[in-house]
């Protein structure tokens, strides 16, 4: 691969880390205000179907969440292998900016299981 290509595949996994890592914390910001919106539903003593509804939408979060984190585990190891990679073979790109970004992504983003 050459450096140009290399380098551009290095910005695009960069990206998809960045995403990735705000769609975990996305939903799960959204299931803490479904179940906030649940919970005001039943204090109200909204209709069930309606409370039964909102708790679908819930579970469709929850579901939402593991898949997420999955994904961002396997981006996040993609970046790490090819930083790793492309500084080794060009010790040279260090202080780019866009191995700078990398790795500050690499650093910023918080891994869960």
């Amino acid at each position: 691969m050459s450096s140009t290509a290399t380098v551009r595949n290095l910005k695009i996994k960069t990206g998809v880390v960045k995403r990735l890592s705000k769609e975990v914390v996305y939903y799960k910001k959204e299931y803490d205000q479904q179940q906030a919106r649940i919970d005001k539903l039943i204090a109200q003593g909204a209709d069930e179907h309606d409370i039964n509804k909102q708790k679908e939408v819930l579970e469709e979060t929850n579901v939402m969440i593991p898949d997420s984190k999955r994904r961002l585990n396997v981006a996040y190891k993609e970046l790490t292998d090819l930083v790793d990679l492309m500084l080794k073979e060009n010790p040279d790109l260090k202080d780019s900016k866009e191995m700078v970004d990398a790795q500050t992504v690499l650093k910023d983003v918080k891994l869960e299981e």
